[in-house]
């Protein structure tokens, strides 16, 4: 990759002000496979000097060309698909069918949503003699973490661009090859020159940097709830909006009159997707008392037929966690649960059988697990599975958001009436009934400590505008 120790600032690759570089490491074998540049504060602003610049064009452009841009780098990015798997398994330790079908695939579909959406949308409509406008909100920094390292960037980057906006992107420096492809798309694409802007660096300096600046408008992060709160508070002196996907602790409510034969394995691979390194993760299980003991013995099941391993054979379906930080957390939370005095179902800590190097970790999953331990409160981000019990539908409610975060939450029942119900009180912003597959129209975005904003069809593209009323407007408006 010839552009991996440079930045792409105002339409070309640059060098960077100092020459400071970190090591990309793979976590199926803990080797490098290559090294990136960091940025400084001094990159960022000549990042945000060339989106505003950018600005004054760009944010003029009508949905029509908009929607061209969005065309060529949908070509561009469908020319560089294999590249992308290729890389994202490198950098994260995807297994490569999981890559290519879900990780890249994902990126695609947020470009091609949010054109979808750009062809109908109403930038401009009358309400009594008042016009109600939506512009671009500007220069807008965008920084994601490393667990989907394309579809993360291109839900913002898309919902930007369809917005008018200009941005300076920070991906996670975990998975900054990725990203480096998807700059190279865009330059393919002939994205004007200063709408998209990349600097590599770390939180503690593009992140700081990209979040304090004056010239941004707003900022859309994705990552932590640690890293969210000190980006807000950095973000606060500037009084710049704050948009954040955050952690979450999904509860999977299965109810008694659910067909556990489909309800349990479904839970299990949703817990586990992407070694459980999934935001919307369902990993707490909650199963009424009576139905505990086959439940576990389904999800015992349902685990051990996953194969770990190398991301690169065709049977694996989990790989590493990415990054030696990760799966020392991981490590910590499993030792935790068995300490607490939580049954380890199968799993457990330390590597699985026959893997001596990489940051793979077994499928665990815990029983007789209550609200008050770690395992059932904390965001463990790994394939670890804690099993609830409750007693009714009012109890599994309770547990369910019996907890600081709110993104997601899943419920089985052979009752739409039911399963409806309790989906209508689980406290969270999308909620998963019966195993329903992912919409990329519908928002994406948590109550809570989970965040605020949404992501996706018409609510991404709605969080990169502004809204503007003018009274007593004149003349209807003509687009």
């Amino acid at each position: 990759m010839s552009n991996h120790l440079k930045f792409y600032i105002d339409g070309k690759w640059v060098e960077p002000i100092l020459a400071r570089r970190l090591d990309v490491i793979n976590p199926a074998n803990e080797e490098r496979i290559g090294e990136v540049a960091i940025g400084t504060a001094a990159d960022v602003d000549r990042a945000v000097d060339a989106a505003t610049r950018a600005l004054e064009t760009y944010g003029m452009t009508t949905a029509a060309e908009r929607i061209a841009v969005l065309d060529r780098i949908i070509e561009a990015y469908k020319a560089r698909h294999r590249d992308l798997a290729r890389t994202i398994t490198a950098e994260i330790g995807s297994p490569t069918s999981f890559s290519d079908q879900v990780q890249v695939g994902m990126g695609l579909g947020h470009f091609v949503q949010t054109r979808r959406v750009l062809e109908d949308y109403r930038f401009e409509y009358m309400l009594g003699d008042s016009l109600i406008r939506r512009e671009p909100f500007g220069v807008c920094g965008l920084i994601t973490a490393w667990n989907w390292p394309v579809g993360l960037i291109a839900a913002k980057v898309a919902a930007a661009l369809g917005a008018g906006c200009t941005m300076v992107l920070k991906p996670s420096e975990f998975s900054p090859l990725s990203a480096i492809i998807l700059a190279e798309i865009m330059d393919a694409a002939r994205v004007p020159a200063g709408v998209f802007n990349l600097v590599n660096g770390d939180g503690t300096g593009v992140g700081h940097a990209i979040s304090t600046h004056p010239g941004i408008d707003m900022i859309s992060f994705t990552g932590s709830v640690r890293a969210g709160v000190a980006i807000a508070k950095a973000a606060a002196d500037t009084v710049k909006s704050v948009h954040q996907e955050l952690g979450g602790k999904s509860a999977n409510i299965i109810m008694p009159d659910a067909d556990l034969d489909i309800a349990i394995p479904d839970a299990v691979r949703r817990a586990f997707i992407n070694s459980g390194q999934s935001c919307i993760a369902p990993t707490r299980l909650l199963i009424q008392r009576d139905q505990a003991s086959r439940a576990v013995r389904l999800a015992r099941e349902t685990a051990e037929a996953m194969k770990v391993g190398d991301p690169q054979s065709d049977e694996t379906r989990l790989g590493p966690v990415a990054n030696g930080a990760q799966y020392r957390r991981v490590q910590e939370m499993i030792k935790s649960g068995i300490d607490e005095g939580a049954n380890v179902v199968c799993g457990g800590a330390g590597m699985p059988d026959g893997l001596n190097r990489g940051f793979y970790v077994r499928p665990t999953i815990f029983s007789n697990v209550t609200p008050d331990m770690r395992i059932a409160k904390e965001e463990i981000f790994g394939p670890v599975l804690s099993i609830l019990t409750y007693d009714d539908e009012a109890d599994a409610i309770r547990i369910a958001n019996d907890t600081p975060y709110g993104l997601a939450g899943y419920v089985f029942s052979a009752n739409p009436a039911t399963a409806n119900r309790v989906a209508g009180k689980i406290k969270a912003g999308r909620i998963y009934v019966n195993g329903a597959l992912t919409n990329a129209l519908a928002p994406f975005g948590g109550y809570k400590q989970s965040g605020n904003g949404r992501e996706a069809g018409v609510f991404g593209l709605e969080a990169f505008l502004e809204v503007k009323a003018v009274l007593g407007y004149q003349d209807r408006p003509t687009g």
